[in-house]
């Protein structure tokens, strides 16, 4: 899909008075599914975790929040978005906006977080891309992640897929250069410039000894697209959207940027297996603000988001995506944001991307 999507994440009537909210704008696959059940044991377990019963809500929010993505619509970071959009509306009682903002290697959106005030209505999901990478991997860096924004709370984590056309692509990672060396033209897709997916595909030419041309697109479904095609032959992505696509062969997993091998494609080998550990690399997914938000507002965020993430039906999705979730303070995700720049520093260096 191109251009940005506006998805008003839906919340039931007795939330809202009499108002009733429209259906989402956005592809149904993007969608999410959680049922009234579901809805409403969501909503008595985050009242629990935020101790609304003992006495009267915060003035904040008294508006919809904005939900900041920093890549197109139907990508890893938007489909986590979206299923995290509508029990966090249910927990602050007002809708929850996803507004993507793609391009720039995920420094637009981010930007445009950093820019808004600290009030708590405007939110990123954020990802390694706009937060660790970004600062290597952009000329003049539009701001500093460590200071310039207020991390919330972390999500999960998952890896990297290196994927390929079955039809014209190469038949393995270790075949990589071998199919380089044949296809003078070839070419791996990612997610954009400076995402998560060029990196890993810029460390692997570097490990391995080709040289494929990179092909950034503004998010990884429109790579997506273009590689089941057979445009490009090689993507690079965050599994969590690449799954399906897996399992009815349109696509071909070479290699998953973990340890141990996905329970989601066991078929796939990890980038271990054929003797690459130094390419294992995993994206993170979070909640982060504008610097400088009240310490209230982050509290509530913190808890609603804790009870989400804990709650079974998200478990069950974060499954489905190949997201393991990853509790931490925020205090510790702010600390963990600095460890990742530096942690990534070296890799990007050795690929001579900055």
């Amino acid at each position: 899909m191109s251009g940005p999507c506006l998805g008003l994440i839906p919340i039931p009537p007795r939330l809202v008075g009499n108002r009733r909210s429209s259906h989402a704008r956005c592809p149904p696959e993007a969608a999410s599914t959680f049922t009234p059940p579901v809805l409403r044991r969501l909503m008595l377990g985050l009242a629990a975790a935020l101790g609304l019963a003992a006495g009267p809500a915060l003035a904040w929010p008294d508006k919809p929040v904005r939900l900041v993505v920093t890549f197109a619509a139907g990508g890893a970071s938007d489909i986590v978005a979206r299923t995290m959009a509508e029990p966090l509306a249910m927990a602050l009682g007002q809708p929850v906006v996803v507004d993507n903002k793609p391009g720039a290697g995920g420094t637009i959106g981010g930007t445009e977080v950093v820019r808004s005030a600290p009030d708590g209505d405007t939110l990123m999901l954020s990802n390694s891309t706009p937060l660790s990478i970004g600062p290597w991997t952009v000329p003049k860096s539009p701001y500093d992640p460590v200071k310039q924004f207020s991390h919330i709370a972390m999500l999960g984590v998952a890896p990297v897929v290196i994927l390929a056309n079955p039809k014209n692509g190469p038949a393995g990672l270790k075949e990589m250069p071998k199919f380089d060396a044949a296809n003078p033209v070839g070419s791996f897709g990612s997610g954009g410039p400076g995402s998560i997916g060029h990196i890993v595909g810029e460390m692997v030419k570097h490990d391995m000894k080709f040289g494929m041309t990179h092909i950034p697109y503004k998010g990884g479904a429109p790579m997506t697209t273009d590689l089941i095609a057979g445009t490009i032959p090689v993507g690079i992505d965050v599994i969590t959207a690449h799954v399906p696509m897996m399992k009815s062969g349109q696509l071909k997993g070479l290699a998953v940027t973990s340890r141990s091998r996905s329970p989601l494609a066991p078929d796939v080998p990890t980038v271990v297996e054929p003797g690459q550990p130094q390419l294992v690399a995993e994206n993170d997914f979070g909640v982060s603000g504008p610097a400088g938000l009240p310490k209230d507002v982050v509290d509530k965020l913190a808890g609603a988001l804790a009870a989400i993430v804990a709650d079974p039906a998200v478990l069950k999705r974060f499954e489905e995506l190949g997201i393991t979730p990853l509790k931490m303070s925020s205090a510790q995700f702010g600390d963990d944001v600095a460890k990742q720049i530096a942690d990534w520093a070296p890799a990007i260096k050795a690929a001579d991307l900055k």
